[in-house]
């Protein structure tokens, strides 16, 4: 397994903060990666278009500050997502915008596209490109993309429906490069758990909705702390694509979780402004939260993913 130099040493424990869909900001990417995991958001969060450049320079400046403030503990680098699918009018801009500030990494989504890698490669950066199966997987190395990140069965946004186990040795059996498992991921424990199975890096995101960074709503966020596995509906209806929301949320938009209709890929749509309402309303959320206790600043829940996977490790050496 290879893990980029760009990250190696700089991390506390193998985490990739995924990029959250409006929630994401650069308080949250801050917090995240000065506590020792790497922070990402959706290029398609700055809104309006002009305000990513805002944001990349933010987050450049306040992790060198800490940097130079902490030459021991530096910050672990940021990622930003780009959607690639056709529809995403703002990608020519923004990944333009990455390449300026040089994002050391860039998580691409939706449609593997060579160009995109080339334009991250040409400053050193590194491409990780998120699937759901392994056919999608060989594509996206084909592609030019340098790791993959697998987005498992029970995982917070667009999810797929392969356990963690199966996908990750399909990968293995022709892919060592760098390698990131989404998938219910909430503890410590499973962090390893991830590593166990031959991952590099555990991708955690519906754990950082009940912070006090993210941008969520306040119900929102008690839905995070209140709600488990069962609380899950895989649906298409909302984006085009499948994904898993929260029951309440679906309740309270006047829907029934047991019978929505089915959607299909062309009301897929990432233009500005497309399908705001339903990603504030309708809530998307992986199956983990069961273990999401309370609403913290994110600082805290990273520590307390550290202890946990500390103690998970020691136990299993005992």
């Amino acid at each position: 397994m290879s893990i980029p130099p760009s990250l190696r040493n700089r991390l506390a424990i193998p985490v990739i903060g995924s990029p959250l869909f409006i929630l994401s900001n650069p308080a949250l990417v801050i917090a995240q990666c000065t506590a020792g995991i790497v922070g990402s958001f959706p290029a398609l969060n700055a809104r309006p278009e002009a305000m990513l450049d805002d944001w990349l320079a933010e987050i450049a400046e306040a992790l060198a500050a800490w940097d130079k403030a902490n030459p021991d503990r530096p910050a672990a680098p940021f990622a930003v997502n780009q959607i690639v699918h056709r529809s995403n009018a703002r990608l020519e801009r923004d990944l333009e915008l990455c390449v300026k500030h040089r994002v050391p990494l860039v998580i691409t989504s939706l449609g593997a596209r060579p160009e995109v890698n080339a334009a991250v490669h040409s400053y050193g950066g590194v491409v990780l490109h998120d699937i759901i199966d392994n056919r999608f997987a060989h594509k996206a190395i084909e592609k030019g993309a340098d790791g993959l990140i697998a987005v498992a069965a029970g995982a917070g946004g667009h999810a797929g429906t392969i356990s963690p186990f199966a996908l990750v040795q399909e990968i293995r059996a022709w892919f060592d490069g760098p390698l990131a498992l989404s998938g219910a991921i909430a503890t410590g424990r499973s962090v390893l758990a991830a590593e166990a199975m031959g991952a590099d890096f555990a991708y955690i995101g519906s754990a950082f909705i009940a912070t006090d960074e993210a941008n969520a709503s306040t119900a929102y966020k008690q839905a995070i702390v209140d709600g488990g596995a069962g609380d899950i509906v895989y649906t298409n209806l909302f984006t085009g694509v499948h994904g898993n929301y929260l029951r309440p949320s679906i309740l309270a938009a006047g829907l029934d979780p047991d019978a929505l209709p089915q959607s299909d890929a062309s009301a897929m749509n990432f233009h500005e402004g497309a399908k705001a309402k339903a990603w504030k309303d309708i809530w998307g959320s992986g199956q983990g939260i069961g273990a999401i206790d309370a609403v913290v600043p994110a600082r805290i829940r990273v520590e307390r993913l550290i202890a946990e996977y500390r103690a998970a490790r020691q136990a299993l050496c005992g």
